[in-house]
């Protein structure tokens, strides 16, 4: 090194890359980089009270005696199976929960598929049989759908598009921005299942696990929580980025903090395991059948006796509480006794897991 001195005086760190020129694969990672994405480009065109509002669902009404719940959702997962679920399991139960996260009950879905030439018939109708049965246990109808074709090496053999609505229940006003001071935080069970069960799929991981996804139809569950208590004020499920960004996101709609407690957040031995190893934390990696529910203190024991009472919500626990501060901030109170802040993914972690 030279000897000569270097001059730091009125040095400052770098910005980050907001990569505003071009696409990147952190913007499909569900966190910072997607709402930016988001932000600018397609809030400024299609903005409107349904929109806007920023939850997984839209809200409308279209002058019908009940509200409706929408949502769409786009499928390209690699690889297309993976333990525990398919791309079209993870077709039909993205929709349904995205559309139950208002507290509606899902009716009717829309499919439309993108298949690559060269795809295997058999590939094509194992997926499809997959849909049906996630279909059937959610209770719901597949009514319309559109087919296109691509040249082989252009769309990974099969991506598939679904929108779905439901009617929400009388009553019952659940959103994002509905979180209260107060309110205590449940979730429905181990964190991590998903994003890992997908890496192990793709050989990833460097050693055999048994984690299975936790894709599933929550919308039973849901019925069962409103059931218990309809002033529930948020439902959503943590699908990319994970717990931290979707908290995050809640905290930011409502304006109030979260703080967790890290010893009561569940999350399975093997998640863990792989987490350490390749660097990641389980807070931000994708679940595709959980839910986190924000409920007045008066009703959470009625609402987590309902959620334990049904199959996809046998782990569910309380795993925190809303504070008035720090407003759009998420808390987490360590095992050492420590308490730090928890940040929406910032960028690229798992691409393709949904």
């Amino acid at each position: 090194m030279s000897e000569e001195t270097i001059n730091m005086e009125g040095a400052v760190c770098a910005p980050p890359l907001t990569h505003n020129e071009q696409i990147v694969m952190g913007h499909g990672a569900g966190g910072r980089m997607s709402h930016r994405l988001i932000q600018q480009a397609f809030l400024p065109a299609f903005q409107n009270p349904a929109l806007n509002a920023g939850d997984d669902a839209a809200l409308v009404e279209p002058g019908l005696k009940q509200k409706l719940s929408i949502s769409t959702d786009a499928h390209v997962v690699s690889p297309l199976f993976f333990p525990g679920g398919d791309i079209g399991k993870l077709a039909v139960c993205g929709t349904v929960n995205d559309v139950a996260m208002l507290g509606a009950k899902p009716l009717y879905l829309t499919a439309g598929f993108i298949l690559e030439e060269g795809l295997s018939m058999d590939t094509l109708k194992q997926v499809i049989e997959s849909m049906k049965q996630a279909a059937d246990e959610a209770g719901v109808q597949i009514v319309a759908g559109d087919t296109k074709v691509v040249q082989k090496g252009k769309a990974d053999g099969l991506y598939i598009t679904t929108a779905g609505i439901g009617l929400i229940r009388d009553g019952v006003s659940v959103s994002g921005a509905n979180a209260k001071v107060g309110d205590v935080v449940i979730l429905s069970g181990t964190i991590g299942d998903h994003g890992i069960a997908v890496l192990g799929a793709r050989g990833e991981l460097g050693f055999q696990s048994s984690i299975q996804s936790d894709v599933a139809p929550l919308n039973h569950m849901i019925e069962a929580m409103l059931d218990a208590s309809p002033n529930i004020h948020v439902l959503r499920d943590p699908t990319r980025g994970g717990l931290a960004t979707t908290l995050n996101e809640i905290a930011a709609q409502s304006n109030i903090g979260v703080v967790l407690n890290e010893d009561s957040i569940p999350v399975h031995p093997e998640v863990n395991a792989a987490c350490e190893m390749l660097g990641f934390d389980a807070l931000y990696v994708a679940n595709e059948g959980k839910l986190i529910c924000f409920v007045p203190r008066e009703d959470a024991d009625k609402v987590l006796a309902a959620m334990k009472s049904t199959k996809y919500g046998e782990g569910a626990v309380i795993i925190g509480e809303v504070a008035e501060e720090p407003k759009g901030r998420v808390l987490l109170k360590t095992a050492l006794g420590s308490t730090r802040v928890v940040d929406m993914l910032a960028g690229e972690m798992l691409p393709r897991i949904c």
